[in-house]
C-alpha cells in the first residue's frame, strides 16, 4: 500500500503531471527537450524527474553525455493509470500546448 500511495504523491503536482503527460506521449526525452517545452528552469525539471524516478514513474539511461528518460509502467497499477492519465491529461489545454510544442522539436535540437 505504500508504494501505491507514492504513485499517487507523485502525480499531485502540476509540473509533474504534465512531465508524465509528454512522457506517456513522446516515450523518452532529456532534461532539455522537457525544459525547454514548459519553460522552466532545468534544476526545476530535473527535481522533478527525480522526484518521478524516486516514486518509481520513471527510469533513466545514459546516452552519450545525455541523461533519457521514459515512463515506467512496469506495474499493472503503474499501467493502468497511465492508460487512464494519457486520456484524461490530453484533453487538458496546457497538456496539449505542450505536446504541440514538443512535436515541433527536432530530437535533441534543444541539447547543448
Amino acid at each position: 500500500m505504500k508504494t501505491t500511495v507514492q504513485y499517487f504523491k507523485a502525480l499531485a503536482d502540476e509540473t509533474r503531471l504534465r512531465i508524465v503527460a509528454l512522457l506517456l506521449c513522446s516515450r523518452e526525452l532529456c532534461v532539455c527537450d522537457i525544459t525547454a517545452t514548459l519553460q522552466l528552469p532545468q534544476s526545476t525539471v530535473s527535481r522533478h524527474l527525480a522526484y518521478l524516478k524516486n516514486a518509481g514513474w520513471v527510469t533513466d539511461r545514459r546516452e552519450g553525455v545525455w541523461i533519457v528518460y521514459t515512463l515506467s509502467t512496469d506495474s499493472p497499477i503503474k499501467f493502468q493509470l497511465a492508460g487512464v492519465l494519457k486520456q484524461l491529461l490530453t484533453e487538458l489545454p496546457v497538456v496539449a500546448a505542450d505536446l504541440k510544442k514538443i512535436s515541433s522539436f527536432a530530437k535533441g535540437a534543444n541539447c547543448a
